[in-house]
Formats: C-alpha cells, sequence, structure tokens
C-alpha cells in the first residue's frame, strides 16, 4: 500500500482531530496530497506541518465551518479552483445526543445540513475533476447506528441512516463511471466525541465516567474502543485502487460490537 495514491489529491473534511486527523495522515502517508478542512486553524497549522516534514507532498489547510454551508462551500471551491479533487473523505462531528423525543424539529434539520447537504455539496464539486482524472473514491464516515440504531442518539441514528440511503443510490448512479461511494461505520472509538457520550450517559445513570467506560468496552467483543488509526486503516484503503470494485457498501470498524449481520 505505500505510495498507492501517490499523485493523487484528497479531500479530507473534520480533518484537524480524531478520525478525520488520522485519515488525512493515513492518506498522506500512501502518497497523496492533502487538503485537510476544519474549523480550528491554529490545530490545521500545526498538522499540515507535520504532514509536510513526514511525508515530503505538498499538503495545505482551509479553517471552514461546514455548517456554515453556502460559505463553507464558496471557499472550497476557491481553494480547489486550480485542483482536481480524486479522493473525497466526508466527516463531520455527529449531532448532540438525547432521546428522539426530546429533539425539536430544527434539531433533525441541523443534523441534516451538517451531514447529508454538506456531503452532497462536497461531492457534486468534486465529480468534475475526479470525471477529469479517470478515479473517483468517495468515502463516508458515518456510524454503526446504520445497522442498529443506538440509544440516546435519536437525531444521529436519523441522519446517519439518511447519509447511507444517499450513498447507496449515489453508489448505482456513480458505478457507471468508475467512481466509488461507500461508507465507514465506526464504533466505540477513542476520540473526543466517545469520552462525551461516556460523560453523559455516566450523568444520566448516577455512576462514574472510569465504570460507565468500562461497561461499554465490556460490550465489545474485543473488549477495548477501536483507535482513530483503525479506522483510517478502512478508509484509506477503500480510497485506493484497490477497492476499485467495492462500492455501496458500508464497513463496520467495531471490534464485532454491531450484531447485524
Amino acid at each position: 500500500m505505500i505510495d498507492s495514491l501517490k499523485g493523487r489529491f484528497a479531500l479530507v473534511c473534520g480533518a484537524s482531530r480524531g478520525i478525520g486527523l488520522a485519515c488525512a495522515e493515513r492518506i498522506a502517508g500512501h502518497g497523496a496530497s492533502v487538503l485537510l478542512v476544519a474549523r480550528d486553524e491554529e490545530r490545521l497549522a500545526r498538522v499540515v506541518e507535520g504532514l509536510n516534514r513526514d511525508f515530503g507532498q505538498s499538503h495545505r489547510y482551509l479553517a471552514a465551518d461546514l455548517s456554515q454551508l453556502e460559505v463553507a462551500i464558496s471557499r472550497i471551491e476557491k481553494a480547489l479552483a486550480d485542483q482536481p479533487v480524486e479522493i473525497l473523505i466526508n466527516n463531520t462531528g455527529g449531532p448532540p445526543p438525547g432521546p428522539i423525543l426530546e429533539a425539536d424539529w430544527d434539531a433533525f434539520l441541523d443534523g441534516m445540513r451538517a451531514h447529508l447537504a454538506v456531503n452532497h455539496m462536497l461531492v457534486k464539486r468534486c465529480l468534475p475533476g475526479m470525471r477529469a482524472s479517470g478515479y473517483g473514491r468517495i468515502v463516508n464516515i458515518v456510524s454503526t447506528s446504520v445497522r442498529e440504531p443506538l440509544p440516546g442518539l435519536g437525531v444521529s441514528n436519523t441522519v446517519r441512516a439518511a447519509v447511507a440511503a444517499w450513498a447507496k443510490t449515489l453508489a448505482g448512479e456513480l458505478g457507471p463511471e468508475g467512481i466509488t461511494i461507500n461508507n465507514v461505520l465506526p464504533g466505540f472509538t477513542d476520540t473526543d466525541r466517545l469520552r462525551s457520550l461516556i460523560a453523559s450517559r455516566a450523568a444520566e445513570q448516577g455512576t462514574s465516567v472510569e465504570k460507565m467506560a468500562s461497561s461499554m468496552e465490556a460490550s465489545v467483543p474485543m473488549c477495548r474502543f477501536g483507535e482513530a488509526r483503525e479506522v483510517a486503516a478502512a478508509a484509506a484503503f477503500l480510497a485506493g485502487p484497490d477497492a476499485s470494485y467495492i462500492t455501496g457498501t458500508s464497513l463496520a470498524v467495531d471490534g464485532g460490537r454491531t450484531r447485524a449481520l
């Protein structure tokens, strides 16, 4: 896999930390140049400095808030004016936790906008470059809730299912062009998002964060949380040439936690 993406150009969203950062590092490690997009400009600058030092390609960043859709897409279009994107990693932080009946309608609209709408607009922006280069890989970082809704994540479960249906539909439309679109479904992965979820569940159940974390780990057949780099490895594979006949699929990276086949 070394240099399997040499000469390719990737756009990675949510790339300043967590799974997005791990994806940017992994894809850069396979030889691609990467444009990293996230809100935290200071962190992005440090990450890009490290990528340029460690991997030697020309990496850059764009500080943009994808929740401000029109503004963010406009800025991304300008940044990509002379650079076709061949690999797109759609990755956005999940909606706030909570029971579905406690969510108001605006929470669903915000979630759809931050995930489905952002993904869709970025795909439309990147497709011309993929078509021109004859290489296109779209990977969406979603959630295992696509297969098994998670308690206390009502809005997220709904939005993630919509993203999965959108991706499956798009796979059928793009298949004749050799452009693939797939979903990676992280399970319990050691990120800021998981730590926040653990704290929320611990508070709800009147237990300690440590006990809640141990209980959640015990629910995973591999008896541990995943690491961001393990999710990134799956995303990088789907972004590579060896995944040329894989499209419209959802790959769980969850230590076996999801009970569905």
